[in-house]
């Protein structure tokens, strides 16, 4: 019987969403709070890879999630003008389920709610914790809507700019990396039935990624240096310039980056912090404990395997020692793609320090092809 009865987790994003289902999957008690009343997420695109679509599987939402995306043959690398360099083929990832699928966020958002809803998780919205006291056999918690709880847990799943993060680890920040990414949602050629990355530009790369029959979001990691701040008139226009000199179907996708209110734009910051990743009874997970940069696309499926890890192993020990276990099984991963993924973009904005960057996220992609 797990001796975690009663978790709070806080973040309703991808990680906060994922562990609640495989709380209750486990017969554990949860409920999530989420700061955002109006629970939203911002509208791009998700490069999903097998070890992804597995860990969705384990939570029962894979076939949702598919369904929700589109499914290609896998990532290439091409040079400036588009002529591919490098194959990297997609396989089955687990039931038959395809290992490559592109998926926007609010898809994928939209699957884990309505799993979440569909177990009848409570959520509540509009609500984040005020102050939370660690009492050794369980934490008390007071919510910025007046009213408190006891847990035996609390999982902080509050992304990149954790407010939980802030409050146990106050030293513990995102770091600005050199760099910015810039996403676009665009009409899908019929074709492009493969997420290209178009690299040996200086100081950055670019590419595309199926995300349904009729979509694709193209996006472009570049050096800017002194993490300026864009007007919001002039996004468009910002980012057609650092797709200029690409050919192929990025050049011609470029084309249609028109709209300045439909450009996202992101300086990259990150935060991978050392094991372990919890204070008493209190743990992160996903951006909150390791926020990379996207260059190995990444991000989202690293919160779901700490999800399923979490889970699993609260299911069977002791609150200490699945903290423990949750981290000899999760760190050396995770902090392996948040320091390659910085690696990459420092290679970008130093070539004459770069290494191999198809060899190392084909390596990557190996490795995580292991299970968890």
């Amino acid at each position: 019987m797990a001796t975690a009865n009663k978790v709070l987790v806080i973040g309703g994003g991808v990680g906060g969403l994922a562990v609640a289902i495989g709380l209750h999957q486990q017969g554990i008690d949860v409920e999530v709070v989420e700061r955002d009343k109006d629970w939203k997420v911002y509208h791009v695109g998700i490069i999903v890879q097998a070890n992804f679509v597995r860990a969705l599987n384990v939570l029962g939402v894979g076939n949702a999630a598919v369904k929700a995306g589109y499914a290609y043959r896998g990532a290439r690398f091409c040079d400036v003008a588009g002529n591919v360099l490098k194959e990297l083929p997609g396989d089955t990832a687990v039931d038959g389920l395809p290992s490559d699928l592109g998926l926007t966020r609010p898809a994928l958002h939209k699957v884990l709610t309505e799993k979440v809803l569909e177990l009848g998780i409570p959520v509540r919205l509009g609500v984040t914790f005020e102050a939370i006291e660690d009492r050794g056999d369980g934490v008390d918690v007071a919510f910025t809507d007046g009213t408190r709880g006891s847990y035996d847990l609390v999982i902080g799943a509050d992304g990149n700019y954790s407010a939980v993060r802030k409050t146990l680890w106050p030293d513990a920040r995102p770091q600005y990396t050199g760099q910015g990414v810039w996403r676009y949602n665009v009409p899908r050629p019929a074709e492009v039935d493969w997420s290209d990355l178009y690299i040996g530009k200086p100081k950055g790369k670019a590419g595309y990624c199926p995300l349904t029959p009729e979509t694709m979001y193209i996006f472009a990691v570049f050096e800017e240096p002194d993490n300026p701040r864009f007007a919001p008139e002039t996004l468009a226009e910002e980012m057609r310039k650092r797709l200029e000199g690409y050919g192929g179907v990025l050049g011609e996708a470029a084309k249609h980056v028109t709209d300045p209110e439909l450009v996202v734009y992101r300086p990259l910051e990150a935060c991978i912090m050392p094991s372990p990743w919890y204070k008493g009874r209190v743990v992160l997970i996903g951006d909150a404990a390791h926020s990379a940069t996207p260059h190995l696309g990444q991000g989202a499926a690293m919160a779901i395997e700490d999800a399923v890890v979490l889970s699993e192993e609260l299911a069977s020990r002791e609150v200490g020692d699945a903290l423990d276990a949750f981290m000899e099984r999760r760190f050396e991963r995770a902090r392996l793609v948040g320091i390659s993924s910085i690696r990459l973009g420092e290679w970008e904005m130093k070539p004459e320090i770069a290494g191999d960057p198809i060899a190392l996220t084909d390596a990557i992609r190996q490795k995580l092809a292991e299970p968890v």
